[in-house]
């Protein structure tokens, strides 16, 4: 009886949602199909995926479980929705055409780098694609940087311009075939091509005759050029790495003072003839996201100097493009004996968004670069290189962008309404959410002129249109200055929620983790505008997503000049010695009084007492900006955070923390004057900046961690959650994890966004859905 009942002819509709087109998905069905022998048939729609089946109920619930638990490598199923519907007799499975239906659920992959079966291809000289720069399948290649609309066809897409040979055709029409509708595919019969376009009218290369466009590029790079480079989502700026004129000339070009250089290696040998790369670091350096990754520095390694000055890591990252891979083996072939390393920045002025568009890279960085490598595959979408390290036994992403946007991230609960998060200031996102998906935008950058203004702009309305969210709620942080909260308030998003910085940080944490709190909160950074109107910034925070009680803080301090102390951080350590050591401590004989301009340090002075444009502030970047100007690592900042950067860089093995207090109060205070003050007596016996160093950061670890015991004391979770620019510190994460750890917490920690204001759209969002949600209570909608 149970051999008769497995032969019923049963048919199923399935709607497979989740990230299910262009990554193979219709193949793999078509192919699982055919081995189990049904009928039926699949499409793509606006929605995902729908499909039907008919045959044996145990051939059924054979596929299903396929599905389910192994579908193709790109793949991200949501959802699987299942109902059963009247047998047609059908008995050959087909594809049919994609349709568009009134809602649009349907998710884009991201860029994803080369697959193996691809290179194979590209470096066979029998293949007819051998050495093609823009070679990809079904598992690889640019997606979200060149749609369109939705559904992911051809016709919508950037590609719909290169009508398919013949050849390419049956290869896109063949559902067996590794790129049967893989929408980018081409062959240098009918796709796309390059071009080499030489600029400067000083330097002249000497470039071999009758060369290709990508072997001049090769030939210019050895000579010391530097070349604009269009790749998947915009333009890179590129010159030899280990030609220390031609980096210092791409740096003064650029504008870029001293914020480190990204660079590119063929392969992973030549990468740990640079770095120390362990398992974890090597396995993100080969994924198919393919970040810039960032690794410990060998001693000696031959890059330029001015590459990553300051800085004991670099940024490193494998080729993601088969232009990449064919560039880099041309250069290498061209410079026998020498590793193959090429800076890959980004093709843009500093705080200016990447060139993506031909003529405006042409306008913006024919200054910069000596010459073009470019190609005629337009690119809709800006996406710059993503950035990411190992901290703490986990990925942690600086930037998140190529190979991660425009992926949602599932959150626990569905969003009551479609909602717009603008994020911050610097280093922007936006998030667009509906259902349980919360797409983050690609880096928009900081928010500092029109061009990167309206590169959000242009973001937003992709996303939207894209996704099909019209939003009804917008979620902003409460400085009133910052450009992405004006355009949230002049928009016209009938519902408006502000989101108190540091709680957005905590945020973020409790939403990729799936858990809505209570927990205990440590937000730490540069500046986040608190409900009081000072400048927060070392926060411990009892919070969930709906709301947060401040239980600790960092003691205020003034920050003379504002965001002139950011940058002139020799202000905040002054500050510091004197709440520490009164007026007296213009006579403390350490090197850094005999630095200061007393001329300057009177006005200062004054503006402190007056009130005059120094604002308080608690922020503990600050308090690390202090301590480098201290110790004499650096008096001004050329960007935010550099001081503190090469704090952490010269810290030494000695752990043991430096005295502070914990002051009782509502909230409790963190007071560091005690820190100030043996540091002081540290400096006064020549202690070198190493010991110093080293034991501020267990000393930042200790009070964090003694102010979580604190707060559980008091009731709150056994569950820390960190989240903060500050925790771009790897020694501080790692030596604060362990002692939370230690002492019987369980610790959270941003991985699927940066914990850095890059993450603090998904914060925004979260906090924003759960008030809605619980808008009955007498919670307040505009805290």
């Amino acid at each position: 009886m149970d051999a008769d009942q497995h032969q019923v002819l049963l048919r199923r509709r399935l709607l497979v949602r989740g990230i299910v087109q262009g990554v193979g998905f219709r193949p793999f069905v078509y192919g699982l199909a055919q081995r189990l022998r049904l009928g039926g048939f699949v499409l793509n729609d606006s929605d995902g995926v729908t499909l039907e089946i008919e045959g044996p109920a145990g051939a059924l619930d054979a596929f299903e479980q396929t599905l389910r638990t192994a579908p193709p490598p790109l793949a991200r199923i949501d959802e699987i929705r299942v109902e059963p519907v009247a047998t047609c007799g059908e008995t050959l499975f087909r594809i049919e055409t994609s349709r568009a239906v009134s809602t649009r659920n349907a998710l884009i992959s991201p860029d994803v780098a080369t697959c193996d079966d691809c290179l194979r291809e590209l470096f066979d000289p029998t293949d007819r694609r051998f050495g093609y720069p823009f070679i990809n399948c079904t598992n690889c290649g640019p997606r979200f940087t060149i749609v369109l609309d939705v559904p992911y066809d051809r016709s919508q897409t950037t590609m719909r311009v290169f009508p398919m040979c013949p050849a390419c055709q049956a290869e896109y029409d063949d559902p067996l075939n590794r790129r049967f509708h893989a929408q980018p595919n081409a062959c240098a019969q009918c796709g796309p091509s390059l071009a080499f376009h030489w600029w400067s009218t000083v330097f002249r290369p000497i470039l071999p005759t009758g060369a290709s466009p990508l072997e001049q590029a090769a030939a210019a790079l050895v000579q010391g050029a530097i070349l604009a480079i269009k790749g998947l989502g915009g333009y890179h700026l590129a010159c030899d790495a280990l030609n220390s004129a031609a980096v210092a000339r791409l740096r003064a070009r650029k504008q870029r003072e001293a914020k480190p250089f990204a660079l590119m290696a063929p392969d992973m040998e030549t990468i740990r003839w640079l770095c120390s790369v362990n398992t974890d670091e090597a396995h993100l350096l080969e994924s198919r996201r393919r970040p810039i990754v960032l690794l410990d520095a060998l001693p000696g390694a031959p890059v330029a100097p001015s590459v990553a000055p300051g800085y004991t890591t670099l940024g490193i990252m494998l080729p993601y493009t088969p232009l990449h891979y064919l560039l880099l083996r041309a250069y290498a072939a061209a410079t026998p004996g020498k590793p193959a390393v090429l800076v890959m920045t980004s093709g843009n002025l500093s705080d200016e968004p990447i060139a993506y568009r031909d003529d405006d890279a042409t306008a913006r960085l024919a200054s910069i670069a000596d010459g073009m490598l470019t190609h005629n595959r337009d690119i809709h979408m800006r996406c710059d290189d993503s950035v990411a390290r190992i901290v703490a036994g986990g990925v942690q992403l600086l930037r998140r962008s190529r190979g991660y946007a425009p992926e949602p991230v599932k959150l626990a609960r569905s969003f009551p309404k479609p909602l717009l998060a603008v994020g911050g200031h610097l280093k922007n996102t936006f998030c667009l959410a509906k259902g349980h998906d919360a797409f983050l935008s690609h880096h928009i950058g900081d928010l500092e002129n029109l061009e990167t203004l309206t590169s959000f702009r242009e973001g937003v309305r992709h996303f939207a249109r894209l996704f099909d969210c019209e939003p009804e709620v917008v979620a902003y942080d409460l400085h009133p200055e910052y450009l992405a909260t004006k355009e949230a308030l002049a928009s016209d998003i009938p519902l408006k929620i502000g989101v108190q910085h540091h709680h957005a940080h905590i945020a973020s944490v409790l939403a990729e983790h799936g858990i809505e709190g209570p927990v205990i909160g440590v937000a730490a950074d540069g500046t986040g505008y608190g409900l009081d109107g000072a400048i927060w910034g070392c926060e411990v925070l009892i919070a969930d997503l709906c709301d947060f009680t401040r239980f600790a803080h960092l003691a205020y301090v003034p920050l003379p000049g504002g965001d002139a102390a950011v940058r002139q951080v020799w202000r905040i350590g002054a500050v510091y010695l004197r709440r520490a050591f009164g007026d007296a401590f213009l006579d403390l004989d350490i090197p850094f009084i005999k630095r200061i301009d007393r001329q300057q340090w009177a006005l200062i002075d004054r503006m402190i007492e007056r009130g005059i444009n120094a604002p308080p502030t608690s922020s503990l970047g600050r308090l690390f900006d202090a301590v480098a100007a201290l110790v004499g690592i650096r008096g001004e900042a050329l960007y935010e955070g550099q001081a503190a950067i090469e704090l952490e860089a010269a810290a030494g093995q000695d752990d043991r923390p430096y005295p502070f207090a914990l002051l009782e109060g509502a909230p409790r205070q963190i007071d560091a004057l005690p820190t100030i003050r043996a540091i002081v007596d540290d400096l006064r016996t020549g202690a070198p900046v190493a010991q110093v160093s080293g034991r501020f950061h267990s000393t930042i670890a200790e009070m964090l961690a003694q102010a979580c015991e604190q707060a559980r004391a008091t009731g709150a979770p056994a569950v820390v959650a960190l989240s903060g620019g500050v925790f771009q510190n790897r020694r501080l994460t790692e030596l604060l994890v362990t002692r939370l750890e230690q002492s019987g917490f369980r610790v959270l920690l941003n991985r699927r966004v940066p914990p850095n204001d890059g993450g603090l759209c998904l914060g925004q969002a979260a906090v924003a859905a759960a008030r809605l949600m619980f808008a009955a209570s007498d919670r307040s909608l505009t805290r």
